[in-house]
């Protein structure tokens, strides 16, 4: 019986009718193809081996746990994706600024890798968590994530949503997602509890400037109050819950202020971060007052200016599904949003 090399080799006499490669049948017989192509195992590095439908995985790799091949894929800097209503979509919809899980186990899964840590400093509803506890079961493997929420209403949501959906997981027959770590209190003071280096992936989506507080409807003259107006739990009055960035007086923060702050949250945030990690940063572009605020690149730049990092990427999220309303017309134009900045930083050599 021939070895594995010989039986990789005359594999190359796999042809169809037409004197090509037979694809379709090196794979019926276990063989290694990637891209329509036979791998010959023998020519791979020691660095390097097979993965069986995922391709060619290189040992050096110290971001993530992905093959060449995805790689390649995870390297598109449009993730064209509309995310189905799924894991208590109804339950998690009631925080405005929710994200899919499972958009978020994508971004995991390309700037980490099996069993690291993942913090999210402004968690939410948990998102970020539940994404983490996906990749146990949809990605490369479980990563342990610790949040931070000021808003126990939005820590009470993100329990009430894991349960519910293992039951639906065990009624289904499939394993439930693990249960991660999310802290009450204010980031400020949480960040002191993780040790530096120990994080080897930051994913956030940050609480935004003022203008989260409203949202404009169709009629250019009325505002309504946005989802978004109480991750501090006040409830009491719009101009007092515009969330965690309000100043300590209670008043709305300037749009140079919430820059402020959030370049020096991220600075320390930072020290929690390993040499090799990456930080990865939500934020959605505004338009308001006739202005396009270009919050992305003025995040960036004030967390750059301050923070020990540098901005390796910025990928957009568009979202297909998103509904689209007529705003401006006739006389002017007004763009509907339909993606969100995905900004990418990597920790500056020392």
């Amino acid at each position: 019986m021939a070895d594995d090399g010989d039986r990789h080799r005359q594999s190359r006499l796999i042809t169809d009718e037409d004197g090509g490669f037979d694809a379709e049948r090196a794979r019926d017989e276990s063989l290694p193809v990637e891209d329509g192509e036979l791998i010959d195992t023998d020519e791979l590095a020691d660095h390097q081996r097979y993965v069986e439908d995922r391709g060619i995985y290189d040992e050096r790799n110290r971001v993530n746990d992905l093959t060449g091949r995805e790689w390649k894929y995870a390297t598109k800097s449009v993730l064209a994706e509309g995310y189905p209503p799924a894991v208590q979509h109804d339950l998690r919809s009631e925080h405005g600024g929710q994200k899919p899980p499972r958009l978020c186990a994508e971004l995991i899964g390309r700037f980490s890798k099996a069993g690291d840590t993942v913090l999210d400093p402004f968690a939410g509803v948990g998102g970020t968590l539940l994404g983490a506890s996906f990749c146990e079961h949809e990605g490369t493997g479980l990563r342990e994530a610790i949040g931070f929420e000021r808003n126990e209403r939005w820590i009470e949501l993100y329990e009430t949503v894991l349960t519910r959906e293992n039951d639906h997981r065990r009624a289904r027959g499939e394993a439930p997602l693990a249960e991660q770590d999310l802290r009450h209190g204010d980031c400020a003071d949480l960040i002191d509890e993780i040790a530096d280096d120990s994080v080897e992936l930051l994913l956030t989506d940050v609480p935004y400037w003022h203008m989260d507080e409203l949202e404009q409807t169709r009629n250019e003259r009325e505002t309504r109050e946005s989802k978004l107006g109480s991750f501090d739990g006040d409830e009491t009055a719009a101009t007092e819950s515009a969330a965690s960035n309000d100043t300590d007086s209670g008043t709305t923060q300037t749009k140079a202020e919430w820059l402020a702050d959030m370049a020096e949250k991220f600075d320390r945030f930072t020290d929690a971060v390993a040499p090799d990690g990456h930080l990865v940063v939500f934020i959605g572009d505004m338009y308001r007052d006739q202005s396009y605020e270009f919050l992305s690149a003025d995040l960036a730049r004030a967390i750059e200016s301050t923070a020990p990092v540098t901005l390796a990427a910025n990928l957009i999220w568009y979202d297909p599904t998103k509904d689209l309303h007529v705003y401006g017309y006739p006389f002017s134009f007004v763009p509907s949003m339909v993606h969100q900045n995905v900004l990418v930083f990597r920790l500056e050599d020392e």
